[in-house]
C-alpha cells in the first residue's frame, strides 16, 4: 500500500486538480473512489468538517480542500515545482489562483443554476464575460500557460474551464469561451487538454455529459 491515498469522486474537477498535481510530481498513490450520496466512514473521519472530497491522506494524516492539498504537495515534494521559484512570481501565481477560485464557481453556476429572471441572467452572463476577459488579457496575456511555457499550479486550478465547462456549454447550448472573444483563453484550453498527463487523466467525456445533465436537473428540481 502507498503512503499516499486520495479520496475522490470520478467527475470532480477539484479531485482532478489533485490527481494532476500528483501525476506531475510522479507520486505513487492509492485512489479510493467515494460514493457521492453515501459518505464512507473513512471520508467522514478524514474530513469531519466539510465531509467532501478531495482528501489526501499522507502517512495517515488527512488534508482536505483542493488548494490546500496542492500547496501541501508542492511543499512536501519540491521536485518538478508547480509554483515559480521567484518570490514575486510565486505571489503573482497565488493571486491568480485566488482569483480563479473566487470566480470560477459563478461561471459554472450560469449553466447549473441559471436564473429564471432574464435581467438577472443577462447580468450574470455579462459579469462572467468580464471575468473571462480579465483571465484572457491579464492572467494569460501572451503566455501559452498561466505559468509561462509549462503548466503550473494556476493552470491546474483553472482546469475545470476546459473539459467540464465545455460539457456544460454543450448541454445548455450556450458557448461562453469563443475564440473570437477570448482567443488566449480558447487557445489555452486546447493546449491544456493536449498535455499528455492532463489528456490521460480526464474523465470520459460522454459519461461526464450524462453526469452534468443529471446535476443540472438536480439543481432545477
Amino acid at each position: 500500500m502507498a503512503d499516499v491515498k486520495l479520496l475522490g469522486f470520478w467527475s470532480s474537477p477539484f479531485v482532478h486538480r489533485v490527481i494532476w498535481a500528483l501525476k506531475f510530481k510522479g507520486i505513487t498513490y492509492d485512489y479510493i473512489e467515494q460514493d457521492r450520496h453515501t459518505k464512507s466512514q473513512l471520508l467522514l473521519q478524514s474530513n469531519p468538517v466539510y465531509k467532501k472530497v478531495p482528501v489526501l491522506i499522507h502517512h495517515d494524516k488527512a488534508i482536505a480542500e483542493s488548494l490546500v492539498i496542492l500547496e501541501y504537495i508542492e511543499e512536501t515534494w519540491p521536485d518538478n515545482p508547480l509554483l515559480p521559484k521567484d518570490n514575486y512570481e510565486r505571489a503573482l501565481a497565488r493571486f491568480w489562483i485566488k482569483f480563479g477560485e473566487d470566480s470560477i464557481a459563478s461561471i459554472t453556476d450560469l449553466f447549473l443554476r441559471p436564473s429564471k429572471d432574464e435581467k438577472e441572467r443577462a447580468s450574470a452572463i455579462e459579469k462572467a464575460q468580464e471575468t473571462l476577459e480579465i483571465m484572457d488579457k491579464q492572467g494569460l496575456g501572451e503566455k501559452k500557460f498561466f505559468g509561462g511555457n509549462n503548466i503550473g499550479m494556476v493552470d491546474i486550478t483553472y482546469g475545470c474551464l476546459s473539459h467540464w465547462l465545455e460539457g456544460l456549454e454543450e448541454i445548455v447550448g450556450m458557448k461562453l469561451i469563443e475564440a473570437d472573444k477570448f482567443p488566449r483563453l480558447h487557445a489555452w484550453i486546447l493546449n491544456f487538454k493536449q498535455v499528455p498527463l492532463i489528456k490521460q487523466n480526464l474523465p470520459d467525456y460522454g459519461k461526464l455529459l450524462l453526469h452534468l445533465q443529471w446535476r443540472k436537473q438536480e439543481y432545477i428540481i
